[in-house]
């Protein structure tokens, strides 16, 4: 089925424990992509670049059956830039710099050939560019997937609420989901963002997993262990985009086939935090994956016996 997706594609800069990189490719988008095109051949792009990002980049997107129509490219222009350290948890990071440049007044133009879209994923951005993406499609997909961030609960809470009143499933980390919602409890918290709008919601909690609930109904899904984690920028992106990826390809929106979503996006993460930037999803080979999902099979497989 059809995906659109919506989101940055940028530069990052990124220094953790175990190195850093200098310019390289990043953005929401270009990891939900690059994830979902593992799944589905029938991704289409919605973005915003400078005159100075790389081709090669966008060629790859389109060896990959990404649609880029709807890329645009702003001549005179330089491309989103985000640079960023990690402290040695690797689960925390100081942002050194934000350039906004392009993405400070995007504008989500929906090419004609996307409005047959199916399901729509939203990365993170603005409430109000979600907002008009929703707006602009001329018939309403079968799921439409949001992902956010506290920034936004800071400083656009009500375009915020509006937007996610208009998604089907909203993706936040547990941190996020306790500051929008008020509650500690991850289960009262989801129960007061469910009844903002959403009838799904994704916890992402990082090295520990994800939590999805639909209701009174909760699922939990680990996160493999791995030998070595170099940078965990883009994780919860190519999460989003293996999960919404599988349920395209799957066309399949209940709640069993969403538990299996969760374990591809899953997997998909964790090849991506095993190198910088978008590197190890280019490379990605479809025997990879097929043996990390058998991973997470035997991670989670057990025999009950009775008392």
């Amino acid at each position: 089925m059809s995906l659109l997706i919506v989101g940055s594609v940028a530069f990052d800069a990124i220094e953790t424990p175990f190195g850093k990189t200098d310019k390289i490719i990043g953005g929401a988008a270009s990891y939900i992509a690059l994830a979902a095109s593992n799944f589905t051949k029938r991704a289409k792009l919605v973005a915003v670049v400078g005159e100075d990002f790389p081709q090669t980049f966008i060629n790859h997107l389109q060896s990959c059956s990404v649609n880029t129509e709807g890329l645009q490219i702003k001549k005179g222009e330089k491309s989103f830039f985000w640079s960023g350290k990690y402290h040695t948890d690797m689960n925390t990071r100081d942002t050194l710099i934000t350039e906004l440049n392009v993405l400070e007044n995007f504008d989500p133009i929906i090419p004609e050939s996307y409005q047959d879209c199916e399901y729509l994923m939203l990365g993170n951005l603005a409430p109000k560019v979600q907002q008009t993406v929703i707006e602009r499609l001329t018939k309403r997909p079968k799921l439409i997937v949001m992902d956010t961030m506290n920034f936004w609960m800071e400083i656009a809470m009500d375009d915020l609420r509006k937007t996610i009143s208009m998604v089907d499933v909203l993706t936040i980390n547990d941190e996020e989901a306790r500051q929008l919602s008020g509650e500690y409890s991850l289960v009262k918290a989801a129960a007061k963002i469910q009844a903002m709008g959403p009838k799904y919601l994704i916890i992402k909690k990082g090295e520990n997993g994800a939590l999805l609930f639909h209701g009174k109904e909760v699922f939990f899904a680990p996160a493999l262990p791995l030998e070595e984690v170099f940078d965990p920028t883009g994780a919860g992106d190519t999460f989003a985009g293996g999960f919404i990826g599988y349920l395209a390809k799957t066309d399949d929106v209940s709640f069993d086939n969403m538990k299996n979503a969760i374990i591809y996006g899953s997997a998909m993460a964790s090849f991506c935090v095993e190198k910088f930037g978008t590197e190890r999803l280019v490379d990605l080979k479809e025997e990879e994956l097929n043996a990390r999902i058998n991973s997470f099979r035997n991670l989670v497989r057990f025999n009950l016996a009775s008392v």
